[in-house]
């Protein structure tokens, strides 16, 4: 399945590396340097975790909508295995015309938000991978993704074997627990 984003395989598979990133401005001027493709410049995204009574959480399972400007998407992950730092899951993911009403269906299904997150994220594509700039209330991150992810990370110094294994929901879990100020979701104030 090819995705919009470009970066999942054939296959539904998506392969990323992110790390957390003290200065997203000077990765922007070596991204620049290195002759990569601004995608998108930096958008909101507003994401909704859905679930049933933790269902598809305690199979290490996502089901999301996420809304980015005018264009909205709906998401299922598989369960993460890792390779080398690699987080590798199945994915699959649909555009919607209407994020408001594919939340109703779900929750006239049985689903219920469990979770909300933002982040702006701007995209550039460096050959087939896309590095994705993202700003969170939690600090600032890079994602590497695509088949050659691994290889293009360390071409900016970022080394796989220190990739974050959790995703933004997991991280900011964490972050609470140093943080026990900040709000239940991941939400700009």
């Amino acid at each position: 399945m090819q995705k919009s984003r470009g970066h999942a395989s054939a296959n539904g598979e998506e392969r990323e590396l992110k790390f957390r990133c003290e200065d997203l401005s000077s990765l922007r001027e070596k991204l620049i340097e290195a002759e990569a493709e601004r995608v998108s410049a930096s958008i909101k995204e507003i994401n909704w975790v859905l679930d049933r009574d933790g269902d598809l959480a305690g199979r290490g399972e996502l089901l999301r909508v996420r809304s980015q400007g005018s264009d909205a998407r709906l998401t299922l992950k598989g369960p993460a295995r890792f390779e080398e730092g690699t987080k590798i899951r199945s994915e699959r993911e649909v555009g919607v015309d209407d994020y408001e009403g594919i939340l109703a269906i779900f929750r006239a299904l049985g689903f219920e938000v469990s979770r909300r997150y933002e982040k702006f994220r701007e995209t550039w594509r460096l050959g087939g991978v896309l590095v994705c700039l993202d700003h969170t209330p939690m600090g600032d991150f890079v994602e590497f993704e695509g088949s050659q992810a691994d290889r293009v990370a360390k071409r900016f110094r970022f080394l796989p074997a220190e990739a974050e294994r959790a995703n933004y929901l997991g991280l900011y879990k964490a972050y609470r627990q140093e943080h026990p100020e900040a709000p239940e979701d991941m939400i700009f104030p």
